[in-house]
């Protein structure tokens, strides 16, 4: 069959490369997908956006299953539109997809069935915003209600940063949120301490199969200091999801959501992501939800899953994932992203990129996934985004797979590049 992307990420490229590997697969289309994945073998460009555009699209070219990675077209209905058209798509309806749309809403949706998270207040004030901060102090978290492709986080430790933020998110928006329809909002929550790892399912509205566990970098600079980014490197598996902390996450976080979310007549089918904290005792308790897989978590997930991706949207889309059991290659895989100058505040856009492997001859246990790059019309692949690429690989262990995709990483070169140099360094070097 056919099959269509919807995004331009390095996530939609490690889709898009994954499900072309599927026997069933004759060609990948992404829109408008990006310099990567106009060369990746089995896969085709298709410069849309447009979300009747696509409808009409996937109608005329006999689409068998359309995939949505990024959040904006769940937020703006995109399943909803094709659901109505006929057309089989994964992912989750407008009303489920409020999961990450509005931070209000996921709090709320948590308190109203016993998950765990952060204690939280919600504003629309900035008086008032600033009233509970000097109340509460400081650590303390401040995060903008809507779409802010992952970066309208602010951990503030001190309360003038706190106030800093909230002013920022209420007012200036540097961030760029994409507000929802009551404005700009903020919820505040307590600063919750532990190690950070991401929990991500592919739900069809009853049943849910875990995939693989992993754990991203948020912080720009080493040592996981600086702003918030959208994520500079990821790695799976995430040691800190024991046996035992995984069957409570099922338990206390997923299982509870998925059918909260059927109850209240929004069933979630997609991919389910929980930001998870994770305190010295193992008790997990959620930062955030998304409502798709995350970036750069799923390309080194992908690096990983041995079963056909396509099978398992198909048994999502129809209802039957309590039959399918996925397969993982036992090896850690690890990616670095590699960003723009001036990433995450202003990313600079047309650098020439050299030094990527060839398409045609790709690095053994190692994928080179594109994220914001182009493909100029003399064929250079210049950058068009923050996060550029995502060098990844395979190893036995977490420090064999890290070295691997340093030496990948090496001789790719764009003018003002930058990357972290520890990225797994939780895994490699454990406390």
């Amino acid at each position: 069959m056919k099959v269509l992307v919807v995004g331009s990420g390095g996530r939609e490229h490690a889709l898009a490369w994954k499900l072309a590997r599927s026997p069933r697969v004759r060609t990948v289309f992404v829109a408008p997908g990006n310099g990567g994945t106009a060369i990746e073998p089995g896969v085709r460009n298709l410069p849309l956006t447009d979300l009747n555009a696509l409808a009409d699209f996937a109608r005329a070219e006999d689409i068998g299953l359309t995939v949505v990675g990024p959040e904006a077209p769940l937020a703006a209905g995109i399943v909803d539109l094709f659901r109505a058209c006929g057309l089989r798509i994964f992912g989750p309806t407008r009303a489920a997809a409020q999961l990450e749309s509005s931070k209000a809403f996921a709090k709320e949706f948590m308190h109203r069935h016993g998950i765990p998270t952060a204690r939280h207040a919600s504003f629309t004030e900035a008086a008032a915003a600033h009233d509970y901060v000097r109340a509460q102090g400081a650590p303390i978290v401040v995060k903008a209600d809507g779409l802010a492709a992952g970066k309208g986080v602010v951990v503030a430790m001190t309360v003038d940063e706190a106030h800093a933020a909230i002013d920022d998110m209420l007012a200036a928006n540097t961030l760029g949120v994409q507000h929802n329809s009551g404005g700009a909002r903020v919820v505040i929550e307590e600063f919750m301490a532990g190690e950070e790892a991401s929990f991500i399912v592919a739900s069809d509205g009853k049943h849910v199969v875990a995939l693989a566990t992993s754990q991203d970098h948020k912080r720009i600079f080493d040592g996981d200091r600086g702003p918030n980014t959208g994520g500079m490197g990821a790695y799976s598996p995430a040691p800190v999801v024991t046996p035992n902390v995984h069957a409570r996450v099922m338990r206390e976080i997923v299982d509870p959501t998925i059918a909260g979310m059927r109850a209240e007549g929004t069933p979630f089918t997609g991919f389910l992501y929980a930001g998870l904290m994770i305190d010295a005792q193992g008790r997990p308790r959620t930062v955030e939800f998304n409502a798709r897989l995350g970036d750069p978590e799923a390309e080194v997930l992908l690096m990983r899953m041995e079963s056909d991706l396509l099978e398992l949207l198909l048994a999502a889309t129809e209802g039957r994932l309590d039959d399918v059991e996925l397969r993982w290659d036992r090896r850690y895989a690890l990616g670095v992203v590699m960003a723009a100058h001036g990433y995450p505040s202003a990313p600079r856009k047309g650098d020439a990129i050299a030094g990527l492997p060839a398409p045609d001859a790709p690095p053994v246990d190692g994928h080179v996934f594109h994220a914001g790059t182009v493909r100029a019309d003399d064929a250079t692949l210049r950058t068009s985004g923050g996060r550029v690429l995502c060098v990844t690989a395979l190893g036995e262990s977490a420090r064999l797979a890290r070295q691997r995709a340093y030496e990948l990483l090496q001789p790719i070169e764009f003018d003002g590049a930058q990357w972290r140099r520890d990225i797994g360094h939780r895994a490699v070097e454990p406390r």
